[in-house]
């Protein structure tokens, strides 16, 4: 038997839309096996995983949340925006994900040549089966990686050459988390700080505020239980919506379970009720 979530809601999982092992209608599957209510599929700048995940949710019972968790710059980090309940016909916000995942084709060929110039040949086409949906990144190039023997592990793989600072690395497109934010809130979604204790960025949390984020991901696997506390006082002293989730992978990261971080019910009509303004 699976273990049992202790939270009713997981808001922040991917799955094989992008760069997670599970489809879509099978991590809503596994969310009913860990007796979640409610669940957001938040695949990195893609909502291809969308009409899959609707569909086993109403069959299995569950609330699904739209989601998507674009990736962005910020003084040469990372910095993940998190959107809930974006309209999916809205022809400004499919413009802005088709150019971003042309991006990041652009940026996983320039991975690739610089493996090669290290003496790993890869090619695009290598890494393509191992993008299930339209949205390619690092961890595919990493599984290309281990299918050739070159690593052992997806983790050796960013340790070793795809993590910031490795011979292999390819800083990502500028899009900044200002932006990012624009995109979700001119599609009538919910803008949510991901993770803000693995970005480091609290600094600039204030002047996201101020550009239209309405929510930190206060719960997450990367958060000390201080962490918790003080970015649930952030968000309390904002106004902000304090929300929460594992961040599962499946396989690619299987050290992490869905449903392990979460939020109740509350949380997610709290961002229901902001969408429908």
């Amino acid at each position: 038997m699976k273990n049992k979530s202790k939270y009713e809601a997981d808001l922040h999982c991917h799955t094989s839309a992008s760069d997670g092992s599970l489809s879509p209608e099978d991590t809503v599957k596994l969310a009913k096996e860990k007796g979640l209510l409610a669940l957001a599929i938040t695949d990195h700048d893609t909502i291809e995983g969308w009409g899959e995940a609707d569909k086993a949710a109403k069959e299995s019972g569950i609330l699904l949340l739209k989601g998507i968790e674009i990736n962005t710059d910020w003084e040469g980090k990372e910095v993940h925006i998190l959107g809930y309940g974006m309209k999916d016909q809205d022809p400004f916000f499919l413009e802005e994900l088709l150019a971003i995942q042309k991006k990041r084709i652009s940026r996983i060929e320039k991975i690739l040549k610089k493996l090669r110039e290290l003496g790993y040949e890869i090619s695009f086409e290598e890494v393509i089966p191992y993008a299930h949906g339209e949205s390619i990144g690092r961890p595919h190039v990493a599984q290309a990686m281990m299918r050739n023997g070159f690593v052992s592990s997806v983790k050796e793989a960013f340790d070793r050459f795809l993590r910031i600072g490795a011979p292999a690395y390819v800083p990502r497109y500028k899009l900044t988390p200002v932006e990012a934010i624009h995109i979700i809130r001119q599609a009538g979604g919910v803008a949510v700080l991901a993770h803000p204790g693995a970005s480091g960025e609290e600094k600039h949390i204030q002047e996201w505020i101020d550009s239209g984020l309405q929510g930190l991901e206060v719960y997450h696997p990367d958060h000390t239980f201080a962490d918790n506390i003080r970015y649930g006082m952030i968000a309390e002293k904002n106004g902000l919506i304090a929300t929460g989730g594992s961040d599962f992978h499946g396989d690619i990261k299987p050290d992490i379970e869905l449903g392990e971080w979460g939020v109740g019910l509350d949380i997610v009509e709290q961002i229901i009720n902001l969408t429908a303004k």
